[in-house]
């Protein structure tokens, strides 16, 4: 993988380099550094610790895009055995965007869905930088009704910038495929379970996301549109996407709070590139628990699980228009609370 550094992760790359040209040193010159190499080991770890401890919304949506950060086809690697992949809609063609497939986890059957960006300019080509088209949300809907025809699990991992915008995916019916799956896996008689492993972008994640839990890395975020698309419709400047990414609420913590997600899944210090094993393990130990849990539920309640989830979600008033004047009754009294969250 190349080098690529974060402005705020420049401090501890500089720490790294210093800590390295110490340990030459010392085996070229047989001159004892250890004391010096040991402080700035312990300078280090304590600047990681304040640096990621502390970061902004904006510094996790960099590290959500990190070009290192591991993607779906490696945490399938770690996590699954036997993956097969599936292709094709049945209707267009494949895309690429989405990977689609039957696996196991600990020799338990489940189907995996996720999004794949690309390492090179040629792979991200392929992938369209994970961005789908109509046909790439037919082939997940595909998989998920064979897995629930089978009563496998379905575990989705989502990771784009969105569905893709242009034309040719327009014409072939963009919202029709997103709005079928979102309507098609709410009443899924098999569990589902998503994670947000780096972006998850309005309906090009909800299109896979509409799960009994949805889980998020610790440097993932989940938003309805990017934190640049944001800052140029409201702000009129697509540059002050820092300032709309704190507005937004999109971190992990945020949506966790708002009882948008149902887990936060722990990154090693750094970010998932830093030990992709030590991330995929934890994403592991995660699913299997709620695998286990779904295990002892019936079809019909796993499905109300999942309907009561997103129903649960928002508070809002009802104001009730009464026929003699013609508008909404203001008092109290005629305001009806729903008390649904």
């Amino acid at each position: 993988m190349t080098e690529f550094v974060l402005d705020f992760e420049r401090p501890v790359i500089e720490l790294e380099k210093k800590i390295l040209s110490l340990k030459v040193s010392a085996e070229h010159s047989k001159i004892d550094f250890s004391g010096e190499i040991a402080d700035l080991e312990e300078k280090k770890e304590k600047l990681k610790k304040e640096i990621y401890g502390s970061l902004t919304s904006w510094q996790r949506v960099q590290l959500a895009r990190h070009p290192n950060r591991p993607y779906t086809m490696d945490y399938i690697k770690i996590i699954c055995e036997n993956f097969v992949e599936l292709h094709g809609d049945r209707a267009y063609g494949d895309d690429m965007a989405l990977v689609c497939g039957l696996a196991a986890i600990d020799n338990s059957p489940v189907a995996v869905i996720g999004h794949q960006k690309g390492r090179t300019v040629h792979e991200n080509m392929e992938r369209n930088f994970a961005m789908a088209h109509p046909e790439g949300y037919r082939k997940a809907m595909r998989l998920m009704k064979t897995a629930e025809k089978f009563n496998r699990p379905i575990i989705t991992f989502i990771d784009t910038s969105g569905a893709y915008p242009g034309i040719a995916a327009e014409e072939r019916g963009q919202a029709e495929a997103i709005a079928r799956n979102l309507r098609d896996m709410s009443v899924l008689k098999v569990p589902v379970i998503s994670i947000v492993i780096g972006e998850g972008g309005s309906g090009g994640a909800l299109g896979i996301g509409v799960a009994n839990k949805v889980l998020m890395l610790e440097n993932s975020y989940y938003s309805v549109i990017s934190p640049e698309g944001c800052a140029a419709i409201l702000f009129r400047d697509a540059a002050k996407a820092k300032e709309a990414a704190e507005a937004l609420k999109i971190t992990a913590k945020d949506l966790l709070k708002n009882k948008v997600i149902d887990e936060i899944i722990k990154e090693p210090v750094g970010g998932a590139h830093m030990d992709a094993v030590e991330t995929a393990m934890n994403i592991k130990r995660a699913v299997n628990k709620y695998l286990s849990e779904y295990s002892k539920m019936s079809k019909e309640n796993i499905a109300r699980d999942r309907y009561e989830k997103f129903r649960a979600m928002g508070v809002f008033e009802e104001e009730i228009e009464t026929k003699s004047l013609k508008k909404p009754v203001k008092n109290k009294k005629n305001t009806v609370k729903t008390g649904r969250k």
